[in-house]
């Protein structure tokens, strides 16, 4: 990741993740977006660890290819009952580029819950890299769309 630190120290306190350098620079990212990575990055609930809409602690229920052409990509990210009460369903148009570090066989539950992630702008449209506690996955598209669905959690 470029901006997003998953190793910052605060004080004496080391192994801190934080989106602060991110957010900060944002604002002179965010109109080389494409319009819907823009709306996406720059919810003020994605990066506050305590609201219901930060993807931290999601994780993969699914990856998949949508159309004939494999250029759009779908990925569900499965709520965390103790803190989220919807499913996030990102979709990627004109996918260039998508790179899976640490999976094989396309096991997904392998990344576990998601940590962080960045949406940059790129020649191609823009670039989603997402890390995992044992893993990333980066995404190259012109745009993307995200969806927060509202689900039934059996664990509240």
């Amino acid at each position: 990741m470029k901006y997003i630190n998953l190793d910052a120290k605060v004080g004496d306190l080391p192994g801190v993740i934080s989106p602060a350098r991110y957010l900060e620079c944002l604002s002179s990212l965010a109109d080389d977006l494409p319009v819907g990575a823009r709306s996406f990055a720059t919810d003020p609930e994605h990066y506050d660890f305590s609201s219901k809409r930060c993807m931290k602690d999601l994780e993969v229920q699914y990856i998949r290819t949508v159309g004939a052409d494999d250029q759009q990509v779908e990925i569900q990210f499965r709520h965390n009952c103790w803190k989220h009460d919807e499913d996030l369903v990102i979709r990627y148009a004109g996918v260039s580029s998508f790179d899976a570090g640490g999976v094989e066989d396309n096991d997904w539950a392998d990344l576990g819950t998601v940590i962080l992630d960045e949406v940059l702008p790129h020649q191609n449209g823009c670039s989603h890299e997402i890390a995992f506690w044992n893993g990333s996955l980066t995404v190259v598209c012109r745009d993307l769309v995200a969806t927060w669905t509202e689900v039934a959690c059996p664990d509240k």
